[in-house]
């Protein structure tokens, strides 16, 4: 099949939600570079929750069977024995039966309210904390309609606190639309309750636009980003450490549209807060984000130094062995690959690998995977693909029982797919490109410009295969979806014009 071109494929996809990295990680326009999904992942923003008024009697005192569940004094005495329960670490599931039954109490005593929202999302949380997501769902979606939040504040918190929740839970299920459409109800309800220019308001926005950019909509992310900068310019003195975080999280935004000098102007701003308050260590992690800009700006030796600076500052604060020594050492491995310098890249990424393969206590899983998926790309740039497919199976191995992960597996079966490709392994290669995009289809990734991507990539290899009604479909498929994302005249748009001419060429179209 003549004609044929492969779009760009990310290497791994997007994780739950994008806290400031303390390895400097970032996004870039392209999508070939993510966020460690293991970034420390803030709660959702809340006001003070209304409490619960605890009830007078004993357990003696009350009866607990079916009986009695209307009783007015049985769901919050529940209710208390679920959140002891969960605080002992005892029984989970003993915790989550005192829940359900305080939830049944009080929806026969009181109906719906703010005492059954509230315990509802109790119980929500500990199936959380059980792994238990999609059960989760339908609970938390019980809370918010149990709630009015035009009927007090009291109500407004709860409901606003069921829809972070409710998003939070279909992130870690990794399906961002969802989690997204949820935020953006929250942020409603709070902006109604507390007006636009709350200063409570720019921690949601903030959150609501970490969750843009895991999408990659960027434009709606600098929307809100830009709405908290201004709040801040109201309510702050100038130059907080909480504008510091949003000019983080903007220099982010920046950079995936590849603003890269505007990006450079936020971080510098950023990092002159952090000097001044004496946070050395977010100074370093700033150090590793701007040595990212420059390395997009082709300014290497600038690169190199700032990355230098971070690795000594965390090597002071947090041993020779942290993962984040590792992440530098990656970052440091993929400069000198670009510049040339093959053998000093190579030590590097075996610097960073004997990190990786010994882990600290407290290391999550899914920080080890996307270092090893880094190094990977690196060890592709090197001619190196049998090693570079290693680490790859290494990472997706890793990831196979973490829940929530679906669409970073799927990035890793993309990438794995590109790489088959490239070495003439056509059939493993449609493998790994079919797996990513039932992966990507189950979470609701079907309109992304990546899911465009890896569908023209699992057509490239049907054609290699000879399966050319299949090639056409998926052409086709990714047209509409890059034709609609990136526009007609984008390169990986184009790409799949001459993909697709080529297929209807050898079908006699």
């Amino acid at each position: 099949m003549l004609g044929l071109v492969s779009a760009k494929t990310t290497p791994n996809a997007t994780p739950q939600h994008i806290s400031f990295p303390q390895n400097g990680n970032s996004i870039h326009k392209n999508g070939y570079e993510t966020p460690s999904p293991l970034l420390k992942r803030t709660p959702s923003p809340s006001f003070a929750k209304p409490k619960i008024k605890p009830p007078n009697k004993t357990l003696q005192e009350l009866r607990t069977h079916e009986s009695s569940l209307d009783s007015p004094d049985l769901g919050p005495f529940l209710l208390k024995l679920a959140i002891d329960t969960v605080a002992s670490g005892d029984n989970q599931n003993k915790a989550l039966d005192y829940a359900a039954r305080a939830s049944k109490s009080f929806e026969n005593s009181s109906g719906p309210g703010l005492d059954l929202a509230m315990c509802l999302q109790v119980e929500a949380a500990i199936y959380c904390s059980m792994g238990r997501l999609e059960d989760a769902i339908p609970v938390l979606e019980r809370s918010i309609e149990a709630l009015d939040h035009k009927n007090g504040s009291d109500h407004a918190v709860a409901k606003f606190s069921g829809f972070m929740q409710l998003g939070d839970t279909y992130s870690m299920l990794g399906r961002v639309d969802r989690s997204i459409s949820s935020y953006e109800s929250g942020l409603k309800i709070q902006t109604e309750t507390l007006g636009d220019l709350d200063p409570s308001v720019t921690e949601t926005c903030r959150y609501l636009a970490e969750a843009y950019v895991q999408a990659m909509q960027f434009d709606e992310a600098e929307k809100l980003c830009q709405r908290s900068l201004e709040i801040h310019r109201v309510h702050n003195a100038p130059a907080s450490l909480e504008e510091a975080g949003d000019r983080r999280l903007m220099a982010l935004i920046y950079e995936a549209k590849g603003d890269y000098e505007s990006a450079l102007e936020h971080l510098v701003l950023a990092s002159m807060v952090m000097i001044a308050a004496g946070q050395e260590n977010e100074v370093a992690a700033i150090d590793v984000s701007i040595g990212n800009i420059y390395v997009s700006l082709c300014r290497f030796d600038e690169a190199i130094f700032s990355y230098q600076k971070a690795l000594t500052v965390f090597k002071s604060i947090r041993g020779d062995d942290h993962s984040t020594i590792a992440s530098v050492y990656i970052r440091l491995a993929d400069v000198y690959c670009k510049t040339g310098k093959l053998r000093e890249s190579k030590s590097y990424c075996e610097n960073a690998l004997r990190i990786l393969s010994k882990p600290g206590p407290g290391i999550a899983t899914e920080e080890i995977a996307s270092g090893l998926t880094e190094i990977s790309a690196i060890y592709q740039a090197l001619n190196e693909h049998e090693e570079a497919l290693k680490l790859l199976d290494m990472a997706m191995k890793l990831l196979k029982d973490t829940p929530g992960q679906h669409s970073m597996i799927a990035g890793i079966e993309a990438h794995m797919g590109v790489m088959f490709y490239k070495v003439g392994r056509y059939g493993e290669a449609r493998s790994s490109f079919k797996n990513a995009v039932a992966k990507l289809r189950a979470s609701g990734e079907t309109r992304s410009v990546f899911f465009g991507i890896v569908l023209n990539q699992m057509g490239l290899a049907s054609a290699q295969l000879y399966r050319i009604a299949e090639a056409a479909q998926l052409f086709q498929e990714a047209r509409e979806i890059l034709e609609q994302e990136c526009g007609s005249c984008h390169l990986d748009t184009i790409g799949v014009y001459s993909n697709l001419a080529a297929t209807y060429d050898a079908m006699g179209r």
